[in-house]
């Protein structure tokens, strides 16, 4: 029998590719529509400033980040790349993509969140701990950078749902909804 954690640990290195895969199967199924590209995109746009928001205030493994959206939600990384994920959805208008989004969304993140905590805990012990158990508290004194952001490499996530969205907006053309 396979060791959970060496399963959860290869979903999440694979949910890059495994995306790319599920994108692929998504655009094929899409009818997008002027409409839905619209409500779908402003939502996207929200997941994106969400993660834009958490990579300005994030040093990846040198500290337990509790300041900007890390006072709300524990990894808002993930939550913006849910957001986005909705937004993409709503974009392809069609329930089949929802579903196939909230399956990988819900696989891929669920591992790498179960994965990434454990490294947190292995490596900041205590700090990780107190910050899982008191949400709110935050240093106040750590502000947003954009260097963070470009150190973080968020230009890729924008990059790819945009990607994502002019792909849609040129199927929903080629289809005649404009």
């Amino acid at each position: 029998m396979r060791d959970p954690s060496r399963v959860l640990q290869t979903l999440a290195r694979v949910r890059v590719p495994l995306g790319f895969a599920c994108g692929v199967t998504a655009w094929l199924l899409a009818t997008p529509s002027r409409g839905s590209l619209l409500v779908g995109g402003l939502v996207a746009l929200l997941g994106e400033a969400l993660r834009i928001w958490a990579a300005g205030h994030l040093t990846k493994a040198v500290e337990v980040t509790t300041s900007g959206p890390y006072r709300l939600f524990a990894h808002p990384l993930y939550v913006g790349s849910t957001i986005i994920g909705a937004g993409l959805a709503i974009a392809s208008e069609r329930v089949a993509v929802a579903v196939l989004v909230a399956l990988y969304l819900s696989v891929t993140i669920g591992a790498a969140i179960r994965t990434e905590e454990a490294s947190l805990r292995a490596r900041f012990g205590e700090r990780y701990t107190t910050y899982k158990s008191s949400p709110g508290a935050s240093d106040a004194s750590r502000t947003f950078r954009l260097s963070r952001v470009v150190a973080n490499r968020e230009y890729r996530a924008a990059v790819g749902w945009v990607g994502a969205a002019l792909l849609l907006w040129l199927k929903a053309a080629y289809n005649g909804a404009f």
